[in-house]
């Protein structure tokens, strides 16, 4: 099979490699649709930390099922399926404590290696966290059950509610998906981006307000969209560090920030602790996702209440998957589709 090979920073490498045969409960998926994010950008970028190289890499993509091990025979060859890359232990510390996206496992059992013709799910993946794609959605759209399943676990962690009021701050296909489903929940919605062409579409997905951070008096306009108070919740989406600090002054007293944009490891921020400490500011780190929020995902996405179609700005094939990265670091579209 074809596979992209990540072997340094900015350089891809196309290889013919063996196809893996699935064990007892796993599955060997034919890849129809993969999707680029902002994790596989930052890693052909500069490299990650849990993704030594050379590394297959990928980890959004809905398929076909090529051949099912024994014991997953739910999941026979044919069947259209939408999964994400990894799944609790259920045995550590922390998937006792019910944390299982803190799980200790759950990166070093990760899937990677979806910018490929075929990937092999492992058991507990497929326990958890593998479903059958319904027909009325598109392998593309399927693929989205990933990132939305991220944003899921970042909103239910926020204790948001019907007629609060939150700021987004980035409309990459993070910020924009957090839009989406605040959008289904009757949350008012103020979106800040840089960049002209995310800011119109965050105004398409129905943003109440989209501004730009320097041509205006953010704080000022918040105010005056919140009536004075300031935003219930800041979903800060960029992982700027100057960004996550200034994100404390947009939010009300008794209000929370959900620090969803990841700042590169050994980063320093530094808060005024009066706004913290006398407001009772919360500031809240999310990372990854529950297999309930995996589930809450799926729904979502086959009951079609939000679409996400309009989120992929182009198709490449497995050859050309470094000009969808060069034209994602230069800032042009949201996510590209990568076909087999």
């Amino acid at each position: 099979m074809l596979a992209n090979l990540l072997i340094k920073p900015g350089i891809l490498k196309l290889k013919e490699i063996k196809i893996p045969k699935p064990s007892s409960g796993e599955i060997l998926v034919k890849i129809k649709a993969a999707l680029t994010c902002g994790t596989d950008l930052k890693a052909f970028k500069r490299g990650h930390p849990v993704m030594p190289m050379p590394t297959l890499f990928g980890h959004e993509f809905s398929g076909i099922v090529e051949q099912a091990g024994k014991g997953a025979g739910r999941f026979s060859k044919g069947t259209g399926i939408m999964a994400v890359h990894s799944a609790p232990c259920g045995k550590c510390f922390y998937c006792k404590k019910s944390l299982t996206n803190l799980c200790e496992n759950i990166m070093r059992t990760k899937v990677l290696g979806a910018f490929a013709e075929y990937i092999i799910l492992p058991e507990h993946v497929v326990k958890h966290n593998v479903f059958k794609k319904p027909k009325n959605l598109s392998f593309a759209e399927a693929a989205f059950l990933e990132p939305l399943s991220c944003v899921m676990h970042s909103i239910r962690s926020a204790g948001i509610s019907r007629g609060d009021t939150a700021v987004i701050i980035g409309a990459g296909a993070i910020g924009l998906l957090h839009l989406m489903v605040l959008n289904t929940m009757g949350i008012k919605t103020f979106v800040i981006e840089k960049l002209k062409t995310r800011l119109r579409k965050a105004l398409d997905e129905r943003a109440d307000i989209a501004v730009h951070p320097g041509k205006q008096n953010v704080c000022k306009k918040i105010k005056t969209f919140t009536k004075g108070i300031g935003a219930d919740v800041v979903f800060e989406c960029t992982g700027i560090p100057e960004v996550w600090e200034d994100s404390i002054w947009l939010v009300r007293k008794g209000g929370t920030i959900i620090l969803f944009g990841g700042c590169k490891q050994g980063t320093k921020v530094t808060y005024d602790a009066g706004r913290i400490h006398y407001d009772e500011i919360n500031l809240k780190g999310v990372f990854h996702y529950r297999p309930s929020d995996v589930s809450r995902a799926f729904k979502l996405l086959s009951s079609r209440k939000i679409k996400v179609k309009g989120l992929i700005s182009g198709a490449y094939s497995l050859l050309n998957l470094k000009a969808a990265f060069d034209r994602m670091a230069s800032g042009d579209g949201i996510k590209y589709a990568i076909i087999p």
